[in-house]
């Protein structure tokens, strides 16, 4: 059941010219490098995150 609740997330833009804060988050979501993809379980505080930075990061269908 919790398997199904996954969400692709794109990191696409660079973290460059930032605030810490943000760079924490791309961080903290897994990412590496400029357009990776990773699958993180669909949870409010992954929502949350990626609500944070929305100029960095989009959801992949």
């Amino acid at each position: 059941m919790a398997a199904e609740n996954k969400i692709k997330l794109q990191y696409f833009r660079s973290q460059i010219c930032t605030p810490v804060k943000h760079k924490l988050v791309v961080k903290g979501l897994g990412f590496t490098r400029l357009n990776q993809i990773v699958e993180r379980e669909d949870t409010p505080s992954i929502r949350g995150m990626v609500n944070k930075i929305p100029h960095l990061v989009r959801i992949v269908d």
